[in-house]
């Protein structure tokens, strides 16, 4: 067994009653992840099992596809055997199950389940093997938003923590991740997959992590291509609330215990493991916390555009947030204000000389930075 990496209390990871004790987690792959191989990974903050089938007709789908040699997980008893694995996941670490059907009701019965065993449903609209498609189901539900939507709306009755895993650049990402937001899901999971023959992107597509992150309040998993810590980095700082590992699982079995360890690492210097990138950078909009003044043509004044805030409005903004906190002061700083100051990671003998002066450490100044960044996006107008 691998050796226990602590980070009780090092995150506040909460979504409804699940609360991973990491960001990182284990993808769902077909076939593979079972709470037999997940029992390798004791480390994850979450374990993602499945996909599971959950009807005749998911379950004879994936038996056309076991004759071709692809790997899937079949049971004339679904409900029966997804039981059996919640309950030999236990004592794992959070866990989801990721689920197939091709009508709601064994949806709504899944639901109920993985509530009982204080799981996450994680609903399979990703899957593209043609078998599922015909069901109607996997990536299917895409392109039937207003089904989608719908299965949503009724599995949120039976109170389950439920995650939608999604397969990006197959329809307009923003408008789906809105629709998913508004018909009360908790979570999106993104496959942040490159948009067909573009060759340019290597790895993940990591805009569209971004343009949802900008776009609603979802707790976002980012997924693809998360082979090492570099890789992770770039998906939190596009604003991934947690990153999943499927492939590299497979060929480095190491990989998530070290993701864990070096994120752990990242929080406890810093106190905001996935602070966003600058917005020079590229960075989402929660970057706005890091912002300088809006006094010369840059990159600040476009994010404000997309976040339909007026430059005044956003110096007010952050002027009354900073009010009676310890980044109000800052003399010597640019601005006379660590409200206008850039994150720690960055090298700044002007930000460091204030810090060392109001005696405030490198993890409070960042929390009181992401606590700005909340309070800004507070402020945003959302657009339709």
């Amino acid at each position: 067994m691998n050796e226990a990496i602590v980070t009780e209390n090092l995150f506040n990871i909460k979504i409804g009653y699940a609360a991973p004790k990491n960001p990182i987690a284990l993808a769902p792959m077909a076939g593979i992840t079972d709470s037999k191989f997940a029992s390798r990974f004791r480390n994850a903050g979450l374990i993602v099992l499945g996909g599971y089938n959950l009807d005749a007709g998911t379950n004879e789908a994936a038996q056309k596809e076991l004759d071709r040699e692809r790997k899937e997980f079949v049971s004339d008893r679904p409900i029966e055997f997804l039981e059996g694995e919640l309950d030999a996941a236990r004592g794992l670490a959070a866990v989801a199950v990721n689920v197939r059907a091709a009508t709601i009701e064994p949806l709504i019965e899944a639901a109920r389940l993985a509530k009982k065993y204080g799981a996450i449903l994680e609903m399979n609209a990703h899957c593209r093997q043609p078998e599922m498609l015909a069901l109607g189901t996997g990536e299917a539900l895409l392109k039937d938003t207003p089904r989608l939507c719908g299965y949503i709306r009724e599995i949120k009755k039976t109170g389950v923590v439920l995650s939608v895993k999604t397969r990006a650049n197959v329809v307009d990402d923003v408008s789906l991740a809105k629709a998913i937001e508004s018909a009360g899901a908790d979570i999106i999971h993104i496959d942040a997959m490159p948009p067909e023959g573009d060759n340019d992107l290597a790895g993940a597509d990591i805009r569209v992590i971004k343009r949802i992150r900008n776009s609603t309040g979802l707790f976002i998993i980012g997924n693809n291509s998360v082979v090492d810590f570099e890789s992770a980095k770039e998906m939190f700082g596009h604003g991934a609330d947690m990153v999943s590992v499927a492939r590299a699982a497979l060929s480095s079995p190491g990989i998530i215990d070290h993701l864990v360890r070096e994120i752990s690492s990242l929080q406890s210097l810093t106190g905001w493991y996935n602070a966003p990138k600058h917005i020079c950078a590229g960075g989402d909009l929660r970057a706005l916390a890091f912002c300088c003044l809006p006094v010369k043509p840059c990159a600040l004044h476009g994010a404000l555009k997309q976040a339909g805030i007026s430059a005044e409005e956003f110096m007010k903004i952050k002027t009354e947030f900073a009010r009676n906190t310890p980044i109000e002061y800052g003399e010597g700083t640019c601005f006379g204000s660590m409200t206008w100051c850039c994150k720690i990671t960055k090298p700044c003998f002007l930000r460091d000389s204030a810090l060392t002066s109001s005696g405030l450490s490198d993890v409070e100044y960042m929390q009181i930075k992401k606590r700005l960044s909340e309070y800004i996006l507070k402020h945003r107008k959302r657009r339709d």
